[in-house]
């Protein structure tokens, strides 16, 4: 007899959550490596959409019990002319599998096991270990947010707050101090009462005298609450400012001539991921966006993703709009500052040590993090001299791509979380 185990259990809109979050939990490996192979095939505009995981049949069988025959036996299968008992059987050549990738005309074959993320699944195990890095959490905003934390007991509260076994140490310690004279009291009578009672010729006056005090003392007893609206205590709440990271990421890109369609694709490719990274994980996150050639400008979403626009190479004027618009509106004591600046590497040949003296003597001292992607595998001037910055700043990374596939293994190196491995 075979004994299957599943939960079919219904739950929100004829969806079983639970039993979806436990697949993806058992079958994380090979979805998160199947988000990772979309995102290298999908368009600019199609980059955050659900997606169709396959994974092999045998992949997810499902554990099945059996009642086994259970002791040692020795069994002989009929036909056997070669073996005897004890003898070991060398495994066949090729594997002994049955599959593989000749047509056969009789059998029955299993298809892949296809599962829909939606976009939020998709997105969550897209960024699920990805952070900005050396983040700070210390700033206190104008009109902050409020957290509650336990500050103590009180005595009003609602009953959800209630704190039973504070309120029931209160009422017995009470009881115990209201009780403990008229107990010992108690005590004594009754031993009188019996010493008096003992006696042959008693007198029966005091001895209900003796009676009625005792009887007194007991109803005083009894009469004692077991909990009295004094004892209640409630677990008591303050609201405290919650501090936040306010951050502020620039995205530089370079639009100059030298960076044809299939550059400025990647350079696209690489800022759509970090927008939609910010956007998902961050609440207090600004997002400024410069482009430039030969004079550089900020501009909103739309124009940064979708405008055409070419000219000459003066990646500098980027760096002074950058330096002036920190300077201006994000001073570094109050704001977590980042940049990331795309380019192909192609500078005007005099502009190139002046970008490295500007982000080593006025940028790199105000910023949390700066992160440069060459998108060009050849190495051109800008990328030599900024190759001096590394030794000693390690708030500065740079990386090459050359091809979309590189984008996602290259951007989750820029921005993995503290401590997680590649």
């Amino acid at each position: 007899m075979a004994v299957q185990i599943i939960d079919r259990r219904l739950s929100g809109k004829n969806k079983s959550v639970g039993n979806r979050e436990r697949f993806i939990r058992r079958y994380r490996q090979q979805i998160t490596e199947a988000v990772r192979r979309a995102i290298s095939t999908r368009g600019i505009r199609e980059i955050d959409q659900a997606e169709n995981v396959t994974i092999p049949k045998k992949d997810i069988s499902e554990p099945i019990f059996r009642h086994g025959q259970g002791g040692v036996r020795d069994t002989v299968h009929p036909g056997n002319r070669e073996y005897v008992t004890g003898d070991r059987i060398e495994r066949p050549e090729g594997g002994g599998g049955s599959g593989g990738s000749q047509a056969s005309d009789s059998g029955e074959g299993q298809d892949d096991f296809i599962f829909t993320l939606t976009r939020e699944e998709f997105m969550q195990l897209f960024f699920e270990d990805l952070a900005l890095p050396r983040l700070l959490r210390t700033h206190i905003a104008e009109n902050p947010t409020y957290k509650l934390r336990r500050s103590g007991y009180s005595q009003d509260g609602t009953p959800n707050n209630l704190a039973i076994v504070r309120s029931m140490r209160g009422a017995l310690g009470r009881r115990i101090a209201l009780t403990r004279g008229p107990q010992r009291e108690l005590d004594r009578l009754k031993d009188a009462l019996a010493v008096l009672l003992l006696q042959p010729e008693h007198d029966e006056t005091e001895a209900a005298d003796l009676r009625e005090h005792i009887a007194r003392l007991e109803k005083r007893i009894r009469k004692t609450p077991w909990l009295d609206p004094i004892d209640l205590r409630f677990r008591a709440h303050q609201k405290v400012p919650e501090p936040f990271s306010r951050a502020v990421m620039f995205c530089v890109m370079d639009v100059s001539g030298s960076m044809d369609e299939e550059r400025k694709d990647l350079a696209k490719r690489f800022f759509i991921l970090l927008h939609l990274f910010l956007t998902r994980h961050y609440r207090q996150v600004e997002i400024v966006f410069i482009r430039h050639h030969t004079q550089a400008a900020e501009v909103d979403e739309q124009e940064f993703f979708y405008s055409q626009e070419s000219g000459g190479t003066v990646v500098s004027s980027a760096l002074v709009l950058l330096e002036e618009i920190i300077r201006a509106r994000y001073p570094a004591g109050d704001w977590n500052i980042y940049v990331a600046q795309a380019s192909d590497g192609d500078n005007f040949s005099n502009d190139s040590g002046n970008c490295r003296t500007l982000l080593e003597d006025k940028i790199l001292p105000l910023v949390r993090y700066y992160a440069y992607l060459q998108v060009a595998e050849e190495e051109q001037n800008l990328w030599q001299e900024y190759s001096q910055l590394l030794a000693a700043h390690p708030e500065f990374a740079m990386r090459k791509v050359a091809q979309a596939s590189e984008i996602y293994p290259v951007f989750r190196e820029l921005f993995r979380k503290e401590g997680v491995q590649a």
